[in-house]
């Protein structure tokens, strides 16, 4: 198949030869947004994005990120007007409160009979982040192109059932939406081959991270390393998926 400009990225996460393609994307992906937030564009001064920054926030993880990535004037210009838009939702929040009334029985078993709408407003809060919601809808059009590519293009669907397979994650992810982007007699051959491509992929790390531990033996003090020097962080990338060596991606 003729590359195109959609295909593009899938094609050189899987030429990667990485142990999740998707992680590749992923990271990619996440690394553009904290760019666009923060970078040289200077997006956080144009009034469209910091109202939809203000509203949405930021999450946890991508907040530290941010940190990490330096341009200290910009974070605090993003936290001055999001701190404002957090005010005022929160009056608004504690305005409308009424304590819920909790019922002997409930107290006996230290449960509450109702939802609390402050709790409910903070746990949206927590969850709400502006890079989490931008970096979703560009991952879901590529797991989308990745099904197309994956029925329409031989060269694309042999390098990935002899490549390195994907971490439980996204693989889970492709199962999910396995069943929304191919018919029954594609799903007849898809799930076969990607079975036996994670258990032996599986296989693979278990052996390359059991090589690891015995290279700490003195007997093996000499023995070549195998492909075991980096094996713990691909045993971990494959558990979960992203890069556990990474460290901070940072403004350049």
């Amino acid at each position: 198949m003729k590359e195109k400009l959609y295909t593009i990225p899938l094609n050189d996460a899987v030429n990667e030869n990485d142990e999740c393609p998707f992680c590749f994307i992923e990271r990619k992906l996440e690394q553009d947004m904290i760019n666009f937030v923060l970078g040289s564009s200077s997006s956080y001064m144009e009034s469209d994005i910091r109202e939809q920054t203000d509203k949405t926030g930021f999450c946890r993880a991508h907040l530290k990120k941010m940190f990490d990535y330096g341009n200290t004037l910009g974070n605090s210009l993003i936290m001055k007007t999001h701190y404002r838009k957090l005010e005022q939702e929160f009056q608004e929040q504690v305005k409308r409160f009424t304590p819920g009334k909790t019922s002997f029985a409930d107290r006996l078993r230290k449960q509450s009979s109702g939802t609390n709408p402050i709790a409910a407003w903070a746990k949206e809060k927590d969850c709400s982040c502006y890079i989490c919601s931008g970096l979703q809808e560009n991952f879901d059009r590529y797991m989308e192109t990745f099904f197309y590519m994956y029925t329409k293009d031989a060269q694309f669907h042999d390098k990935i059932i002899n490549g390195k397979g994907f971490c439980l994650h996204h693989f889970g992810l492709l199962a999910e939406n396995a069943d929304r982007y191919l018919n029954d007699k594609q799903k007849a051959a898809f799930y076969p081959e990607m079975f036996a491509l994670m258990e032996r992929n599986l296989k693979r790390l278990e052996e390359d991270i059991s090589w690891l531990v015995d290279k700490f033996d003195y007997r093996n003090k000499d023995a070549d390393w195998r492909n075991s020097k980096d094996a713990l962080q691909r045993g971990m990338q494959k558990l979960h998926g992203g890069y556990p060596a990474d460290p901070p991606f940072k403004a350049k």
